[in-house]
């Protein structure tokens, strides 16, 4: 059956590994990204910006009310690497509000057309930065613990309804957000990532793409409030 699919960071490397999946599975996919962009061909667009929580979630509620979500995918997020006493407040309200609220935000819009229909599936994209091991991200650490609990609380709320939400944890992703944290010391990153996993292949954004795939079939019907991670073994 075709479904209609959401998904925020619709542009980034992971969020379009996903579409591109979705997509060739037969879903119908809306991509969410910033303003001025444009999806892909063959798949819709939303220019939000997830900073203008009740914006967001307005403009999500009225696609919600015109396309019925079927599957959501929160995978937008920001992502700085510096030490902690380095980060102003505001620099960690901006985190949370875009990598963990947002996902409360555009569930919540979704939720209701997912309850009426009986089924619905949610994705929230946690990290492997959950386990402790990286420094310099403690606020993007504490989004992703947020995005975790909501995982968790929302799988309990919404099951009745015949929704599952889930996570999944993806590790150290070859992609467009690693060259910009680590541009100038990529050799370095590179290195230290594969000594520390188990596999020593980096891992690529269709890795993640295949269990988002997975997620949201009916195979996967009885799968919730898990966080699953796509690591290579830490």
């Amino acid at each position: 059956m075709t479904r209609h699919a959401l998904i925020t960071g619709g542009l980034g490397t992971i969020g379009t590994a996903m579409a591109r999946r979705l997509v060739a599975a037969g879903h119908r996919v809306t991509v969410l990204d910033r303003p001025g962009g444009h999806a892909p061909e063959g798949q819709g667009w939303l220019g939000v910006d997830l900073n203008d929580l009740a914006g967001a979630g307005a403009a999500v509620a009225a696609l919600a009310r015109e396309q019925p979500v079927d599957i959501l995918v929160n995978n937008a997020a920001l992502i700085i690497n510096k030490p902690y006493d380095d980060f102003s407040l505001e620099e960690y309200e901006d985190q949370v509000r875009v990598n963990s609220s947002a996902g409360f935000a555009l569930a919540r819009a979704c939720a209701p057309a997912m309850k009426a229909q009986g089924w619905g599936r949610i994705i929230n994209l946690t990290s492997v930065t959950l386990s402790g091991e990286w420094d310099g991200y403690v606020p993007y650490v504490a989004s992703k613990g947020a995005q975790y609990g909501l995982t968790k609380g929302l799988a309990r709320e919404l099951g009745p309804h015949g929704i599952t939400v889930n996570a999944i944890s993806p590790g150290a992703v070859v992609s467009e957000a690693e060259n910009r944290v680590f541009g100038d010391r990529l050799a370095e990153y590179d290195g230290w990532v594969k000594t520390r996993q188990c596999l020593k292949t980096r891992i690529e954004a269709d890795d993640i793409a295949a269990l988002a795939q997975f997620l949201v079939s009916d195979d996967a019907r009885m799968i919730t409030g898990q966080n699953i991670r796509v690591d290579g073994g830490w």
